[in-house]
């Protein structure tokens, strides 16, 4: 199609970037179509700028997302931005809450909750509340802290130091503002940049957990009475990424 593409890994996650080189190589993609560019920000706004570049797509922070559209305004270049998320996870008193409870698991602690589309809010029925979270709270406990690198690791350590204290003090903002931050009786290894799997309980809809996205493993709650709750909880955010509605009812989650 003549698309050639130029990709930049974030400066922290190189390797994963090569191996798709080498997989496109071998895949017989032709020499010049994938084309892997390595660097800090220097790199990124390089190729922003670049006459050559007629299409930019960009996943990161939206901090980052202005300054690419400002510096792209007016240059005629297209332009998708995908700016994080804090994706509701909306469990009904007829769930399977054992379901949920694997669900929920996957969603915010997979990757240690770096991922875009991470169900990072949990908004559950108040009728079931206090037996969803007591599972949720067995289920932590029993997570394995350690080496990202041995197959029976659920939580490995955060991309650098800057996100553990980024992580560290949101959660650290969102008890001061009122929430209740769990965590399980677990012991962290000795180095690497290791946060305990976190859930927050008593999250009120203003409070920085329920706002931001924490782009770690921090779980926010909160409850709602009923559907059209539930609904105005979920969409109380400035992101539109994604979200995931647990019931036994199909018309209701349907209609959610």
């Amino acid at each position: 199609a003549g698309c050639p593409v130029v990709l930049k890994p974030a400066e922290f996650t190189p390797l994963t970037a090569i191996l798709f080189a080498e997989i496109c190589e071998r895949a017989g993609v032709p020499k010049g179509v994938v084309n892997i560019v390595q660097g800090g920000p220097e790199a990124g706004v390089a190729i922003v700028n670049h006459p050559g570049v007629q299409k930019i797509a960009f996943t990161g922070s939206s901090e980052v997302g202005k300054i690419i559209r400002k510096a792209t305004a007016g240059s005629g270049k297209k332009l998708s931005l995908e700016l994080g998320g804090k994706s509701a996870f909306i469990v009904f008193e007829d769930a399977d809450l054992d379901s949920a409870v694997e669900g929920l698991v996957d969603g915010i602690w997979f990757n240690q909750g770096q991922v875009c589309c991470a169900g990072s809010r949990l908004l559950v029925q108040e009728g079931i509340a206090d037996a969803l979270i007591a599972k949720v709270k067995t289920r932590m406990s029993r997570l394995r802290v350690g080496s990202p690198l041995d197959k029976n690791t659920d939580i490995g350590p955060l991309v650098d130091l800057t996100q553990l204290e980024r992580v560290k003090g949101l959660v650290a903002e969102g008890a001061r503002q009122g929430a209740v931050c769990w965590q399980p009786d677990a012991g962290l290894p000795s180095s690497g940049y290791y946060h305990l799997p976190t859930l927050a309980t008593g999250v009120s809809p203003a409070n920085i957990l329920a706002q931001e996205e924490v782009f770690g493993p921090v779980l926010a709650t909160m409850t709602f009475r009923n559907t059209e709750e539930a609904i105005e909880l979920a969409n109380n955010t400035r992101y539109g990424l994604a979200a995931s509605v647990w019931s036994e009812n199909v018309n209701l989650a349907l209609h959610v």
